[in-house]
Formats: C-alpha cells, sequence, structure tokens
C-alpha cells in the first residue's frame, strides 16, 4: 500500500482540529461556567466563510481561508442580552484562553495556524455558530506557512 503525502495531509489536519477544540472546551473557565463554543468548518462550508470574508472586504484573509484545509471556530456566548451582561469581560478572557490553549495544540503539533478576527465576523454574519463574539482559526499544512509573507 502507498499512501501519498496529500492524503495523510487531510486526515492529519481535521485530526488536529479536533485535538484542538478538546484543547478549547477543556481550558479553564472564569467562576466554572462554560459559554465557550467550539465548530469546526471544513469544504464547501470552508470556502462559502472565506466567499462571505471576501465580500465584507477581508480579501487577504479570505485568500489564507481558501488556502486552509479546515477553520476552527471559537466563541462565547454570554447568554443574555448585552446590557444584562454580567462579568462579560471574564467571559472574554475565557475566550482569550480557549483560544490560546487551540493554537497551541496546533504549533505543538506543527500545524500553520493564525488566530483571525475577520474569520468570526464572516462566521456570525453565515450563522455558523450562536456565539456573541467568535474567533476564527485556519490551519494549514504545506511546505510553506501561509500566513507567513502575506500580501495585502
Amino acid at each position: 500500500m502507498i499512501i501519498n503525502s496529500e492524503d495523510l495531509e487531510d486526515e492529519t489536519i481535521l485530526n488536529v482540529a479536533k485535538l484542538m477544540v478538546a484543547a478549547a472546551r477543556t481550558a479553564p473557565k472564569a467562576r466554572g461556567e462554560d459559554k465557550i463554543k467550539a465548530v469546526i468548518v471544513i469544504g464547501d462550508e470552508k470556502d462559502k466563510l472565506a466567499n462571505m470574508m471576501e465580500k465584507i472586504g477581508r480579501v487577504r484573509d479570505s485568500k489564507n481561508v481558501k488556502q486552509s484545509g479546515v477553520v476552527v471556530l471559537l466563541g462565547v456566548d454570554f447568554g443574555k442580552p448585552k446590557e444584562e451582561w454580567i462579568n462579560f469581560e471574564a467571559k472574554l478572557l475565557d475566550l482569550g484562553i480557549a483560544l490560546g490553549s487551540a493554537v497551541k495544540v496546533a504549533s505543538e503539533l506543527n500545524v500553520d495556524n493564525r488566530i483571525m478576527y475577520s474569520v468570526g465576523q464572516a462566521a456570525k454574519k453565515m450563522g455558523l455558530m450562536k456565539a456573541d463574539e467568535i474567533q476564527g482559526i485556519p490551519l494549514s499544512i504545506k511546505g510553506k506557512n501561509i500566513f507567513f509573507d502575506r500580501k495585502s
């Protein structure tokens, strides 16, 4: 049997995304209240996400999403109307810790990644997850890091 690198890369990148979600979900939370949400976006939905990013003017970032194999979305749902948010700063810190935990996993497994606010903006517009704040992490396994030397 022969397994080519492209097949391994596709399988590996999805497995890494799953491990990233596990790391984000198990990251410490303020007051023990879990409001962190996670979604993995692949295939046609990932391409639709990139197209939405382009529509909202995030062309450089959309190119990275198109080139990536998978996008991990992490968000926080405050669960109340904005005027009633209590300790929402703590929940945003929880999201930051979850993001850091997720990208640490990718980094340790040598998978290129980049946290992108613009991915979250597009994901919110598309309704890809129910969350008040969303950040996206595209992942790439290529011979060269697609997130380095980005052109506007």
